[in-house]
């Protein structure tokens, strides 16, 4: 899709390309991010996505603060024609817990992090670890009392996922889940509560398994998001995609 040479083509004295032209998977290359950064600290995007203008200042503010180490924020999701069509915040409902943590209750966007580069240095991604190397990361630091996390519920994150929800991706993840839970249970349940998660997340993968037979898991997307029914909320979000795609690339 000619990314690789579209970055070579920016002409900016702050942006340097690194490219082995291997396929290392991400845990590797987010761990490698972490070993190149010249500076304290380190945002995170993914490549098909897009963020807000004021993403980066509005998460600096809040890590001015010394008790803080991690900023992520709310998502807008978009079509792949950027067309916004949902939204999901962070929990508001008190603490991170290990008990929330475990059951992926805390809506942490790990697209979105901004954090210090020390925290990544301490907590290194598990590079065995593919598709929820992010939710193994979140609860073993956690276990470490080494998460200090604030999550900034407005959504300056524009999340390309249409047809990215797959039945594999995320039976993938409910295995991966399961394993995290019967690793660090401790955390949070009892043996019983610990059971009951279990039996829950094998009900989301039967669930998956007969709407990817019917072949509905697009509902699985609508369920991920809540609808956007501000209609200024979504001029705005339609303003700043615009304004996105209006930037141009020092060439």
């Amino acid at each position: 899709d000619r990314s690789l040479e579209i970055a070579y083509s920016v002409k900016d004295s702050r942006v340097r390309v690194l490219s082995d032209g291997k396929h290392r998977r991400l845990p590797y290359r987010l761990n490698q991010i972490t070993a190149e950064a010249q500076y304290d600290l380190i945002g995170r995007m993914d490549a098909d996505d897009l963020i807000s203008p004021n993403r980066f200042e509005k998460q600096l503010a809040i890590l001015k603060s010394p008790e803080i180490d991690l900023v992520t924020t709310g998502l807008c999701s978009i079509t792949n024609d950027n067309r916004p069509i949902g939204m999901r915040r962070g929990s508001s409902n008190g603490p991170i817990t290990g008990r929330k943590l475990l059951l992926g209750q805390c809506g942490i966007v790990h697209a979105a992090m901004l954090g210090r580069k020390a925290w990544f240095m301490r907590n290194p991604y598990d590079e065995t670890t593919m598709l929820t190397e992010d939710y193994e990361l979140w609860i073993r630091a956690y276990a470490n009392k080494d998460f200090r996390l604030h999550i900034l519920n407005e959504p300056l994150y524009y999340y390309r996922e249409e047809n990215t929800v797959t039945p594999e991706k995320l039976l993938k993840a409910y295995s991966s889940q399961i394993g995290l839970m019967k690793k660090y249970g401790c955390l949070g349940f009892s043996r019983y509560g610990l059971a009951l998660a279990i039996a829950k997340s094998r009900c989301k993968s039967a669930l998956v398994k007969g709407l990817a037979l019917q072949n509905k898991t697009d509902l699985l997307l609508k369920k991920r998001n809540a609808p956007i029914i501000d209609e200024s909320l979504l001029r705005h979000f339609n303003r700043e995609i615009e304004m996105i795609q209006k930037t141009n690339l020092p060439r």
